[in-house]
């Protein structure tokens, strides 16, 4: 990986991090300040919103571990595996929120009922990334492998040299 892809893919990382964190800091601010009116469940979905951000926050603090890995060239290991299964959790959970937050909004929309569909729609698609990602850990589990394997290959070579 280059140098200008990590630093534009860190540059990204703090945007997102700290966006986050000003997202959650207004929910916060908004849960001890702005009271319900009664016509939507605000306080519900102002957790859901500072959980969801949680979410984003440990998908980006793994990301940006395994780009730490892949500049030293150690992400062909088993230690990557923790980071990539912590993407998969945070996606899922991002998901999960994004599920309650559909069942919340729900009842708000009986006159338009496709809305609840096209965010349930939406949640599905959140967890197909977490598969993709699952998909994509699968890959760098075999290429672990093949990794250990060449390295035991090449002390036999050696041996015989």
């Amino acid at each position: 990986m280059g140098k200008l892809a990590v630093r534009v893919l860190r540059v990204v990382l703090v945007v997102v991090f700290a966006g986050t964190v000003f997202v959650q800091a207004l929910m916060v601010w908004a849960l001890a300040t702005d009271p319900e009116d009664g016509s939507l469940p605000l306080t519900p979905l102002r957790v859901m919103t500072i959980l969801g951000m949680v979410s984003v926050q440990v998908a980006v603090v793994c990301v940006w571990r395994l780009v730490a890995m892949v500049r030293r060239g150690t992400v062909f290991s088993n230690a990557a595996f923790r980071y990539v299964d912590g993407v998969i959790g945070a996606i899922v959970a991002a998901a999960l929120v994004w599920f309650a937050v559909t069942a919340i909004n729900a009842p708000g929309q009986r006159d338009d009922p496709g809305v609840t569909g096209i965010m349930a729609g939406v949640g599905v698609a959140i967890l197909g990334v977490a598969l993709i990602v699952l998909l994509l850990r699968m890959l760098l589990a075999q290429a672990v492998a093949r990794d250990v394997e060449a390295t035991r290959m090449q002390a036999e070579l050696d041996e015989v040299i």
